[in-house]
């Protein structure tokens, strides 16, 4: 049986590919009965797209593909707290569940700004909750952002 922790290392190492991809260096996997579904990673940088965050470009493209608008049976692995934007995403497709690994508060002490709120509050605003695990692996995924300087 996989664990959590198993796939927070899958994303994680998927946050690592982007960052040497010349994006921002975060990863996300989507997970359904131990299967991984689909894996995706930052791409504003390859794309020229300021909204391909690991998170949403999966979900944009495995809802797409696989025809389906509810994710309340998958689990989202991703190596950072979702922004707004993506934690909106999560919303809209009834997502099941979310597994991250650093928090936007540690996010915004490496950035040196943020203009998040927390996933937690995006989703109160909405019936449909996924479950939230918070900081998984935290100092793993924190090795990621090791000597990183984010373009704002």
């Amino acid at each position: 049986m996989r664990t959590d922790e198993y796939y927070m290392h899958k994303a994680i190492e998927i946050a690592r590919q982007a960052r040497q991809e010349a994006n921002e260096p975060f990863g996300a996997i989507l997970v359904k009965n131990e299967e991984v579904m689909m894996i995706g990673e930052n791409k504003i940088n390859t794309f020229c797209d300021p909204t391909h965050h690991a998170e949403i470009g999966l979900i944009r493209k495995f809802c797409s593909e696989h025809h389906v608008f509810d994710l309340s049976e998958y689990t989202l692995y991703t190596s950072c707290e979702p922004c707004v934007m993506c934690s909106g995403a999560m919303v809209w497709s009834n997502l099941g569940r979310l597994v991250y690994s650093v928090s936007h508060d540690q996010l915004a002490g490496i950035a040196g700004s943020n203009i998040m709120i927390s996933c937690e509050e995006v989703f109160a605003k909405s019936p449909q909750q996924p479950e939230v695990v918070k900081e998984m692996l935290n100092q793993e995924g924190l090795k990621v952002f090791e000597g990183y300087q984010f373009h704002v």
